[in-house]
This record gives C-alpha cells, structure tokens and sequence, in this order.
C-alpha cells in the first residue's frame, strides 16, 4: 500500500520534468527578437533577415564621439539618438548632454556624434546629426562668431555682450533679442549654431 503513493510521486515529476524539457526546447527554437528600438552593438544583421530576404525593421547607424564603444550599432526602425548611443554603450563622463537632441530620430546610415568635453573648447560644438562643426552662442569668441555669415565684428560683439548680460543662450531664436538680429539674418544662420 506504501508502493501506490510513491509510484504516483514518481510518475507525477516524471510528468513535470518532462513539461519542463519542452517548454525549454521550445523556447530555443523561438527566435528570439530584439529588443524595440535598440539592439546591441555588434549585432549580425544578417541574423535578422526574414526568410524572404527582407531585414525585420533594423537599421545601422555610426555612433562616434564621447560614448563607451564608438562604432556601427544596430537599432530598429523609429529608434532615436538616445536608443543608438546606448546601445553603443551610453556616453562617458564629460560628454555634452546638452549640445545634442538626444530625441531625434535616426536613419540608416546615419552618423551620431556625441561632443566631449574638448570639443566645446574653442566654442565649437559637433552637429549630432551630421557630425560637422557647428557654432555653440554659449561658448564661442568674438572671432568664431565673425565666421558666420553676415557677422562682423559689431555684431559679434553683441551676441557676446547679451550672453554675459542675460547668460547662456537657452535656444538659437534668443538671438532675435540681440540688436541687429532680425528673422533673415537668423534664418541665414540657423543651422551653423546650437544654443
């Protein structure tokens, strides 16, 4: 009579054990997805191809600059500056938060550059976008100033004054309050500044 209860025992973790195999056996033949929006750097692509040939919505971006592995990353379609530079593993101490939109969306084939510390010094500041340099009103000199067009020295001189009088520039249209600056000439320098 002892037997009975035993061999039910035994049978119900064989029954167990054998459930567990095959919840494990099928979770790895599921192909396991990325994550939305980010995925890690180093990332075969390829391994990500639909039977059909077609790429399931990842795209590569070149993530350079002030970030922990600089390098090509692979993150999904509708990803955004702050999804490729962490998943080139986020930005190292001293890098410029506030010289980048880390909410702009990317593109295949894209370049993000995080600006460092270093970059700033001389009031030049690197485009997120394209990585080219770019004017910061914040920091620049006089004469960084009169390499834009339609700045003399005059005017150069009234951007730097309202920076010292009012502080850093919080947005590129505070330049419409320093004299001189109407709507055309910042349109002409838009996008060669970032606040």
């Amino acid at each position: 009579m002892g037997e009975r209860p035993n061999r039910a025992i035994v049978a119900g973790l064989v029954c167990l054990v054998a459930l567990a195999v095959g919840v494990g056996v099928g979770m790895l033949r599921r192909p396991q997805l990325p994550p939305e929006g980010v995925v890690e750097s180093g990332t075969d692509v390829t391994s990500a191809t639909a039977a059909d040939g077609a790429t399931s919505g990842l795209i590569e971006v070149h993530v350079a600059g002030a970030v922990v592995s600089p390098g090509v990353v692979v993150v999904g379609e509708g990803a955004i500056v702050a999804d490729a530079i962490a998943a080139a593993g986020g930005m190292v101490p001293g890098a410029l938060v506030s010289a980048i939109n880390l909410a702009a969306p990317v593109s295949g084939g894209q370049q993000v550059v995080v600006p460092g510390a270093s970059d700033t010094a001389t009031g030049v500041a690197l485009d997120v976008v394209t990585g080219t340099g770019v004017l910061s009103l914040s920091t620049a000199t006089p004469a960084d100033l009169e390499t834009l067009p339609g700045v003399g020295p005059v005017l150069a001189e009234r951007i730097v004054d309202f920076r010292e009088e009012n502080g850093p520039f919080e947005t590129v249209e505070d330049l419409l309050e320093v004299p001189g600056i109407g709507e055309a000439k910042l349109a002409s320098i838009r996008d060669l500044v970032v606040p």
